[in-house]
Parts: C-alpha cells; structure tokens; sequence
C-alpha cells in the first residue's frame, strides 16, 4: 500500500477531520505489512491494520487525536502480553491528522514526525529514489511515502449472477481500476460499488478497443454470441489475460469457431475456459472467490482449473 490521496480526501469531504493511521515498520510477525493504513473519524472508521487489541488501540488513540486536536503522533508497539496478542513482533505505528487543507499536492511526500527544520539530505534521497508502490520508510524521524502504482485495469462483461458477484468481491480489493458492460442502465444493480465504472452499451464489443491493451478481462454475459463476439474482439484487440465463462463442451465449441474467424490455437489459448475453481461449488459467489484468487496470485495470469465450471 501507498499513500491513496483520493480516498483520504473523500473521507474527509464526507465526515470532517480525519486521523489516518499507518503502519510504518514492522518486526517480526505481525498482521499487516508496512504500508498498510486505516482511516479514524469521530463516528466510524474504513479500512484494517489487522484487527484485535492493536486496532482497537490505534482507534481509540486516533479519536483521542481528533479531540485533542493533535497533529501527528508516533509508537512502537509489541504485539505481545501487553497488547494479549500472540504475533510475537512489533509494529511502529503513526497518526496523522488531516483537513481539507493538509492533504499534499504531489507525491512521493515526505514530511517530519517531529520538530524540524530543513529536509534532510538522506530524507530527500530517500524520496526523490521512491517508486510508485513501494513501502514507507522512517528515515531520521521524517515519514517518507511512495505514491500509488497504477491501478491495474480490470473489465467485467456481464452483469448477471456471476458479473454482479465478481465485482463485489473484486471491487473492495486495492490497486484495481474495474469497467462493467452490459447491455443497458437496467442490468445493473441500482447500487454500483465505490471505484467501479458501469457503461452501458448496446453492442459490447464496439467497446474493446478502448480497454487498455494490460486489461484482465472476464466475459460473463447471458448471452453465448455475445461471448463469442467478445472474445474475438479481445484476440484482435490484445489484453493481459482473458476469461470465458462456461463449460468445457461450450469451450470446444469456441475454440473451432474462434479458429474459423482466423485466430491461431496458440492466440486462442490465452483465454481461460472454464474459469473458477470447482471444488468451491458453483454457486456464483464460490466462483467469484475462485477468480478473484486467480487474478490476485502467479501475477494475475491464471484463472482456471483443470475440471470445467
């Protein structure tokens, strides 16, 4: 995780002052890794730095800041007896509290956790060096955060059972930037999840040149030429990964027909059919969860198994 200015800055347009919490350093085991970050208001919170007595902490230190009206703060805290976890490491935590006008005009930022005058040399370093996505750092008592990497494009096709169900489990997960298609305003639920785009469109297809060439796709329309229509425009377009739901009787069957359009068997082959993992059943959120999995380990380039969905 990376410093995420834009849900700061919503957090803070829709419940006033906000205390971001954020885990600077790690030792050892503990429940999240450096980088990780939550978000205290007065009356509720988003988002985990693990959980149990060190969260409850870090949350009621934050509410204490925004009473206080303190600026930023710093600990480090064993996650041992005296937090009655059995983690065995240590976090370093810090607290920052933000308005409107704190939040920082361009990133990799670094900023002082104490008094301080000029930047130091190393601290400036440090910064300027620091790639998109990379963990923070402490550096002489200065707090140096990276920017977020590019949000890795995702495009839906289908908002049906299985569309609606892969969205919900894709959609709360960082570092994704997801489009959902469908035919019309009426596919989609009435409640469209934070971050995801829904287009309608009249004829899909006509939309795959305007997905980036590094987009994962899944094709899960209702509509089995729809789906045929849409993977050969995703062969003639280019993507990262692609995904078909269905059977491997419907796969055979458009595998000779995308070959008959012109496509190679080894083109054909980049596209995943069946997708899931059937030992989780086929229940549409069981297949969400198998595809999500799928997308988040090997670098997203797996999203099948041997046995057909």
């Amino acid at each position: 995780m990376s410093f995420d200015r834009d849900s700061l800055a919503a957090a803070i347009a829709a419940h006033g002052p906000v205390v971001r919490v954020l885990v600077a350093a790690t030792a050892g085991s503990a429940p999240r890794d450096a980088g990780t970050a939550m978000l205290v208001w007065e009356e509720g919170q988003s988002g985990t730095i693990g959980g149990g007595a060190l969260e409850h902490e870090a949350i009621r230190s934050a509410r204490d800041m925004l009473a206080a009206g303190r600026a930023t703060a710093q600990r480090r805290l064993p996650l041992g007896p005296a937090l009655r976890q059995c983690c065995g490491g240590a976090v370093t935590l810090v607290w920052e509290r933000f308005e409107a006008g704190d939040l920082p005009d361009s990133l990799p930022r670094a900023r002082p956790l104490g008094p301080a005058h000029e930047m130091p040399e190393a601290v400036a370093r440090k910064r300027d060096t620091m790639r998109p996505g990379a963990a923070p750092a402490l550096v002489e008592n200065w707090l140096i955060e990276a920017a977020l990497p590019n949000a890795r494009p995702l495009w839906v096709w289908g908002a049906g059972h299985v569309g609606r169900a892969v969205v919900s489990v894709m959609a709360p997960l960082p570092g994704r930037a997801i489009t959902w298609i469908d035919l019309a305003p009426d596919c989609f639920p009435d409640t469209i999840p934070e971050g995801v785009t829904a287009i309608p469109a009249a004829t899909p297809p006509a939309l795959m040149p305007r997905a980036p060439r590094d987009a994962d796709h899944l094709i899960l329309t209702r509509d089995h030429d729809l789906d045929l229509a849409l993977c050969h425009a995703a062969l003639n377009h280019g993507f990262a990964s692609c995904g078909l739901i269905g059977s491997a009787t419907k796969w055979a069957r458009f595998r000779s027909r995308l070959a008959a359009l012109g496509h190679s068997n080894a083109l054909i082959s980049r596209i995943a059919c069946p997708i899931g993992d059937t030992s989780l059943g086929r229940d549409p959120q069981a297949i969400a969860v198998g595809v999500a999995a799928a997308l988040l380990r090997s670098g997203n380039k797996t999203m099948t198994r041997d046995r057909a969905v």
